[in-house]
Formats: structure tokens, C-alpha cells, sequence
């Protein structure tokens, strides 16, 4: 093998190590509950299960389809049907992956290799940049500003994350060749297209300011050859994007245009503000914040200091992004902050954009890479048993459900944020139904054959549910407590689900 093919494997070794020392620190946090336990997280498990089970498909999705996500479990899930891994275990190989695909695309940012450059090292240093960011965040909360770390789950627009950067790397790699080609702008337009297809929000954190950088880039006319037809294939795969979503729209419980409010934009900025206040309020948020500024002015600096437009194009992106969505994300009058993604991980692209070699004597660089290795493969194996530990950790009150409900026979309900766990890890999933508190059939994120039976048994509650609003002087007959949750059981009578709305 070639030096330089042992450099590039090399590179996505160390990745996989810092991807496994990140996760298995993550999954030994409160921040475990995004990653194995959280409703919203559990939606591309649940589906992939579904299907690989043979259930009837009829799912009710939001406005995200999950698509290049549920490819991504699918291919785990089987191989871990194969090795007899459990569900846990499986997420935490996802979420592995994931970070070591945000490697990858940081090293296609990074742009070819050749004299006086150094873009493997710096693709690792935005890796390790990033996952420095994932150590700092320790929350169970799903809307702290803690939006690193939700890289690692399947649901939290992981694979837009991929392809927000993949498409900045598109860019640069097309500014890179020597000579025009439609082969990168074309790739630009699928990635735009299966993106877009998938989640919306890609056309507000890559459509509208790659292009926003393009439309300047094509101002000058030394980057204009390239600029034009790169900005008439993104918005191109954009558009084509949105149309093919026409198709999928029975499953699709909501357009994500009723989350545009743009009069709330007080209450926007508000919300916001909060959050961060929350976020420096511990030394580690302090940390985080701090990290982010850093590369952020970084990212400037490298935007003056670039010597050719692929460069430029991949610092401006870095902070141009994040400026961008943060305004769009006020000037719309969202409240959620995982809209604000690009805020974390755009960012680091800074070290990316011009990957220059750090000159040191040979022996002091061979010396610190050895240092570096050896720290890698140690940190790595005493990660596992960690990793391992956690996604394994016995849930006694899970268990006590699954068993109860597996033994009944019966068919129950409970409402979004309590039944999802549960109904992942039952031996037959159909035996919980997801409803809201007037025991209407709640159809968000499920699959709607589940509401076929028309009535249950018995309810599952815990502290997250509202109190049950059923229209019945009924009282169960027993009442079984399973830790966290409680089970009211109504057998022999019949509860009637009510109509199912998203």
C-alpha cells in the first residue's frame, strides 16, 4: 500500500477511536436518555423494526422522513440481528458512526492532499473539536443547547448534519480541479435532492447560505465559471428535493410550514437567550461557549487569510452558516433549539479550510504521532467497557412493564413520551398504543396499523404523562406499580380509542 493510503486508513482509524471514546463518555452522562431512552430518538428504531418484522406499513411522520437514517440503522440492525446485539448496543454503534461519517465529509472538505498540506491532521482536529464540544454537553434535556452531542442519535437530523457539510465539500472540491467538470455540481444537486427529500431544513442550513457565498462568488469574475453552475444545481437538487417529497406526502403529518411564526420573533429571541444563559451557567456550558467562539473567529480569520476561493468558500462557510440560521431561526419565531445546529458544528469546517502542515523535525513529529496513536487505542479500549456498560444497564421498571404486558395478552395505550420505550422493547410492540390523554389515537411518529384493534385494556402512565382525561366513570380494576411507571388495568373492560389526529 501506498504512504499515502496508509495515511488516509490511518485517519479513519483514529477516527473510529474518537468516535468510541466520545460515545461511551456521552452514553455514561444524563445525556444517555437522547440516546436510548428519548421518544423523539426512538422514531427511526421503531420504524426500522417495524418493517424488518413485516408489520403493516402505514406510518405517520412529521415533516422529516429520516430516510438516509433509517439505510443507516437498517444496515446495523440487521447486522446486529446477525450477532445478537441488543437495540442499545446497535444505537451505539450508529451514533459511532455518525461521527466518524462527520469525519469523513470534513476530510472531503479538507480538499486533496498534496505539498505543504496537511488535511488528514486537521480533519482529525475537526473531529476532535467536535467531539470536545459533545464532552461539554451532560444534560437530559432534548431543548437545552446542548446540540453537539445530538449528532449521535438517529432522529436529530443526523444525516442533514452530514450533508450540509458533505455539500460545502462538494464546493470546495470543484474549486480544487483544475479544470470544470459537471461531475461535482451534479453530485451537489443529488445530495441537495435526497437531503431536501428527507428533511426540509436542509434548504435553510445549506441551500440558503452555500448559495448566499455562491451568488458572491459569482460577483468576481475569477470565481465565476465555477460559482454559476454549482448555484444553479443546488437550488436545482433543492427544488427537485421539495417536488419529490409530493409522493410521500400521505405519511407526512406536517408540512413544517406551521412552525413558521414570524411575529413571535420577540419570544424567539427570548427563548434563545434563555437557553444560552442556562448553557453558561456551568463550567462546562463556559467551555463549550468558549470552544465555539474560538473557532468562530477562527473561521474569520481563515476567510481573509485564504489563499484561493475553495478555501474561502469552506471559512465562510463556517461562520456564514451559523450567522444565517441563528437569524432565519429568530426571524421565523421558531422555539426549538436543535434548529440551530449549524451553530455547533459548522464551526469547526475552520480547520479545514486551509490545512497547512505544521513544520516540526521529523523525529519530534514522528514522536507526537506515536504519543497520539497510543493515546487513541488506550483511551478506545477503556471506552468500550464503559459503552458497553451503559447501553446494557438493567432498567428494572422497563422490564417489570414488558414483562406484565407480554403475560397479559392484552393490548393497552399510553401517550407519546412514556409509551415509545416501552414499545420498542416489547417482545410484540403492537401491544401499545400511542394515544393522548382523551385516549384519542395519537398518530405522530407511529405506525397507524397499531390503532386497528380500536379499543385497550389498560394504561401506562408515568411523570411525563398528563392526567387522563377519558370521558368515563371507569376505575381499573388493579392498579400494578412498575417503579417509574404505573399500569391501570380495565380488563375485562374495553376502553374505545378515540379518532387519531397528529
Amino acid at each position: 500500500m501506498r504512504l499515502s493510503g496508509v495515511r488516509e486508513s490511518g485517519g479513519w482509524v483514529a477516527a473510529v477511536l474518537i468516535a468510541i471514546a466520545t460515545v461511551a463518555q456521552l452514553a455514561s452522562t444524563a445525556r444517555s436518555e437522547l440516546l436510548f431512552r428519548d421518544g423523539d430518538s426512538l422514531v427511526v428504531p421503531l420504524l426500522v423494526r417495524s418493517i424488518a418484522e413485516g408489520q403493516p406499513f402505514d406510518w405517520m411522520m412529521s415533516s422529516v422522513l429520516f430516510l438516509p437514517e433509517l439505510v443507516l440503522f437498517g444496515v446495523i440492525w440487521m447486522i446486529g440481528q446477525l450477532l445478537a446485539l441488543d437495540v442499545n448496543t446497535v444505537l451505539l454503534i450508529n451514533a459511532v458512526v455518525n461521527l466518524v461519517a462527520l469525519y469523513g465529509a470534513a476530510r472531503f472538505a479538507a480538499g486533496r492532499r498534496r505539498s505543504g498540506h496537511a488535511p488528514i491532521g486537521w480533519s482529525l482536529a475537526a473531529l476532535t473539536a467536535f467531539c470536545l464540544l459533545v464532552a461539554t454537553e451532560t444534560s437530559a434535556s432534548r431543548d437545552a443547547l446542548e446540540l453537539a452531542s445530538l449528532l449521535t442519535t438517529t432522529t436529530y437530523y443526523s444525516a442533514t448534519v452530514i450533508a450540509v457539510v458533505l455539500s460545502i465539500a462538494l464546493v470546495r472540491r470543484a474549486y480544487d480541479r483544475p479544470r470544470h467538470t459537471l461531475l461535482l455540481p451534479v453530485m451537489l444537486a443529488v445530495v441537495a435532492l435526497v437531503s431536501t427529500l428527507s428533511n426540509p431544513l436542509y434548504a435553510a442550513w445549506a441551500t440558503v447560505p452555500l448559495g448566499l457565498l455562491l451568488g458572491i462568488a459569482a460577483v468576481y469574475s475569477s470565481s465565476r465559471q465555477r460559482a454559476l453552475p454549482l448555484l444553479v444545481w443546488l437550488v436545482a437538487g433543492t427544488v427537485a428535493g421539495f417536488i419529490a417529497r409530493i409522493p410521500f406526502s400521505a405519511w407526512i403529518a406536517n408540512s413544517g410550514a406551521e412552525y413558521a411564526q414570524p411575529s413571535l420573533w420577540p419570544e424567539s429571541v427570548r427563548y434563545y437567550a434563555d437557553l444560552l444563559g442556562e448553557r453558561l451557567a456551568t463550567p462546562l456550558g463556559v467551555t463549550g461557549v468558549v470552544l465555539l467562539a474560538a473557532l468562530f473567529v477562527f473561521a474569520v480569520s481563515q476567510t481573509v487569510r485564504a489563499n484561493d476561493v475553495g478555501g474561502r468558500i469552506v471559512a465562510a462557510a463556517a461562520w456564514a452558516t451559523p450567522l444565517v440560521v441563528l437569524i432565519g431561526a429568530v426571524a421565523l419565531g421558531t422555539h426549538a433549539a436543535r434548529y440551530l445546529e449549524p451553530l455547533f458544528f459548522a464551526p469547526v469546517l475552520a480547520l479545514v479550510a486551509s490545512p497547512r502542515s505544521v513544520r516540526m523535525p521529523r523525529r519530534a513529529a514522528l514522536a507526537l504521532t506515536a504519543s497520539a496513536a497510543a493515546v487513541l487505542v488506550i483511551g478506545a479500549g477503556l471506552s468500550v467497557p464503559r459503552a458497553v456498560s451503559a447501553a446494557q444497564h438493567p432498567n428494572t421498571d422497563l422490564a417489570c412493564v414488558n414483562e406484565w404486558v407480554s403475560a397479559s395478552g392484552q393490548t393497552g395505550a399510553g401517550q407519546f413520551w412514556t409509551v415509545r420505550l416501552p414499545k420498542l422493547h416489547l417482545d410484540d410492540p403492537s401491544r401499545l398504543v400511542q394515544v393522548d390523554h382523551q385516549l384519542r389515537a395519537y398518530a405522530w411518529l407511529v405506525n397507524q396499523a397499531d390503532f386497528t384493534p380500536g379499543e385497550v385494556t389498560f394504561l401506562i402512565e408515568d411523570a411525563q404523562s398528563s392526567p387522563w382525561s377519558l370521558g368515563t366513570n371507569a376505575q381499573p380494576m388493579q392498579v400494578i406499580a412498575c417503579g417509574q411507571y404505573t399500569i391501570y388495568d380495565f380488563s375485562p373492560l374495553a376502553l374505545p380509542l378515540g379518532p387519531p389526529h397528529s
